[in-house]
């Protein structure tokens, strides 16, 4: 006989609460085999409420039942402090109740036997002070490879004991009521908890039938949940439930849904990102979503799971991309496709508590509770509100003698200017390159190219790089050409405040219509040109000796090729120099040193890209709480 029947005409099939797995393999057993009638493990008086909530599905609801739980004082406790006490007691208001949604299990066995017309018993005792107990499990992924025997037999060992009261007491009730049940029926599947499975199991093979009575307890009742509570009730993450609810709609493949609707909701998250953030987004591609889900992966087998919990998937796209499509992630993460606007009537559910239409607040036990949750913290900035921004756009007026930069974004942007400098030097040592037969000394390596060339003469060719001369002060960055000039307002010059920065000159959009806090606002660079060493020069916008130009790229470049001391100047752009820039490069005596901006991710660029204003230097000791990680 199979682990899981405990006789002829009753199954046994334990499921984790919760789970859109469990929701699927729960089907695959009752569309595969004939049962006669299904039993559940809640209590009869939920039947009605229960069953007329699944009618309303896709829609998710609670149907709860309003408790007293018991309370007795101390035997030390004088008759004041035991007066005083219950009066305590019985102002804290408690309801047990039943998560009405696709991912439960329960629920979609109710879902499948009400479309067949297949009776169903609700077995739980009825209890007037719920005792509600959960614990971890194994990640319910595995069952779609082991099924449900297999999985049940393999965790085991590692379940926990069913704690004295109340639960053994009600696992007494449902195996008496299923014995009954036998008397009517052929064949009978008992959909259960994980945690109760081995008790039912030796209790029904003790063959002790026990039912203990009933207690009184108050009509369910069955309210809708408003759109903010979905994340708080529903066992899977609100948006991979409802691509379950709508592959079954559309009767579409949803048996590796768990892994699939995590790919599909990252694709959502970046449309919306795209869309929220436009020119301030980082470009997304799918090879960064692929060493993002690899990573992911990572982080999740770490934690011995199979499949990826929010925390993981938050926390990884923070590292990658940055707050701001971490939160969009969160964002979407919660969105419940099929909830219905907010609107009277509704229930509030959190953590915790649960409040009415009627503005009572009640803790909240579940009677399908699933996996204990674990409350990690994430810290992540949001953005600013548009009525904050109004706020500062009106309280703020900026000072152009006063104006900085941000030092964390100093250093960042100078250590890529030196990059772009390393990598300038590499190619022109290269242009530079000397080749020579081999005698004592590999001199800078061997040359490939020249040693293949001859080798029916069996010698061997090295490379000789001349020593550096002088070095590379003037660096342009192109980011955008050609650029629109109505796009970047803002040009301006700022001097070096110390040795290790640059002179920088640079055209971009208007810090003063995006404001991230006080005093802090948020620009993009079209342009920028970097003099290192620093050296004082007059303001290049203002500057008649450019009015030549036509371009703001033009204006940035003449006035790096005329600042320069040295005879190569580096552009670091998409294109390279046209005859224009050459002309121009010409007449200063220079040329061009250019550096692909391909050389580098598009996720540094981007980054290099955003610059944070700040109105006075004394912005500097808050700003950090405002400018997020890009």
């Amino acid at each position: 006989m199979s682990l899981l029947q405990l006789s002829s005409k009753v199954t046994l099939l334990p499921v984790i609460h919760g789970s859109g797995d469990f929701a699927i393999e729960v089907r695959r057993v009752m569309l595969s085999r004939s049962f006669d009638a299904l039993a559940v493990p809640l209590p009869h008086s939920f039947k009605q409420q229960v069953e007329s909530a699944i009618e309303h599905l896709p829609e998710v609801s609670v149907v709860l039942s309003r408790e007293t739980p018991s309370w007795k004082p101390s035997t030390e406790w004088s008759p004041d402090q035991a007066e005083q006490g219950q009066e305590a007691a019985s102002s804290v208001k408690y309801c047990s109740y039943v998560p009405i949604e696709p991912c439960q299990p329960i629920i979609a066995a109710l879902r499948i036997a009400l479309q067949e017309r297949k009776p169903r018993f609700y077995l739980d005792q009825e209890t007037a002070d719920f005792k509600s107990f959960a614990s971890v499990y194994p990640d319910p992924y595995a069952v779609k490879q082991l099924h449900t025997e297999s999985f049940s037999a393999a965790i085991l060992p590692l379940l926990p004991d069913l704690p004295e009261g109340q639960p053994r007491e009600r696992v007494q009730t449902m195996v008496a009521r299923l014995r009954r049940l036998e008397e009517k029926f052929e064949s009978i599947l008992f959909v259960c908890s994980l945690l109760e499975w081995p008790y039912i199991r030796e209790v029904y093979r003790q063959q002790t039938d026990v039912e203990h009575e009933d207690e009184y307890v108050e009509e369910p009742e069955r309210f809708p949940l408003s759109p903010k509570s979905a994340y708080f009730m529903l066992g899977e993450m609100p948006f991979v439930t409802g691509l379950y609810e709508q592959r079954r709609a559309e009767l579409d493949d949803d048996e590796n849904l768990s892994v699939d609707g995590v790919k599909e909701m990252l694709l959502t998250a970046r449309d919306g990102y795209k869309e929220r953030w436009k020119k301030h987004a980082r470009k997304i591609t799918p090879k960064h979503l692929k060493t993002y889900l690899q990573y992911v992966r990572n982080l999740s087998l770490v934690e011995r799971r199979l499949t990826p919990d929010l925390y993981t998937l938050v926390v990884g796209a923070q590292q990658m991309f940055g707050d701001q499509f971490a939160l969009q992630l969160l964002e979407t993460a919660a969105q419940y496709q099929y909830s219905r606007p907010e609107e009277q009537g509704q229930a509030d559910m959190g953590e915790l508590a649960l409040r009415l239409p009627d503005e009572k607040t009640y803790f909240v036990k579940s009677r399908l509770p699933g996996p204990h949750r674990e409350w990690r913290p994430c810290e992540l900035r949001p953005e600013a509100s548009e009525k904050n921004k109004e706020k500062w756009q009106q309280d703020m007026r900026w000072n152009p003698y006063s104006q900085c930069s941000w030092p964390p974004e100093d250093d960042q942007i100078e250590r890529f200017r030196a990059r772009v400098v390393d990598a300038a030097l590499s190619l022109l040592n290269e242009d530079l390159a000397q080749t020579e037969k081999f005698t004592s000394s590999l001199k800078d390596g061997l040359d490939l190219r020249e040693t293949i060339r001859h080798w029916h003469t069996g010698e061997l060719f090295v490379k000789s790089y001349p020593p550096n001369r002088g070095a590379l002060d003037s660096v342009v960055m192109l980011f955008d050409s050609p650029a629109d000039p109505r796009d970047y307002p803002w040009r301006t010059t700022w001097h070096a405040e110390h040795n290790e920065e640059s002179t920088l000159c640079f055209y971009a959009s208007s810090f003063e219509n995006d404001l991230v806090g006080p005093g802090i606002g948020r620009a993009r660079y079209g342009g920028a040109w970097f003099l290192y060493p620093p050296v004082p020069i007059s303001d290049i916008w203002q500057d008649t000796q450019f009015d030549f130009t036509e371009t703001l790229e033009e204006r940035l470049l003449a006035a790096a090729c005329h600042y320069s001391n040295e005879k190569h100047v580096v552009l670091l752009s998409n294109g390279a120099p046209g005859a224009n820039y050459r002309r121009l490069a010409k007449h200063y005596g220079k040329k061009w040193l250019h550096i692909p901006l391909t050389k580098f991710s598009q996720s540094m660029v981007e980054a290099m890209r955003t610059v944070h204003v700040l109105n006075g230097k004394e912005v500097r000791s808050y700003a950090s709480e405002f400018i997020r990680k890009a």
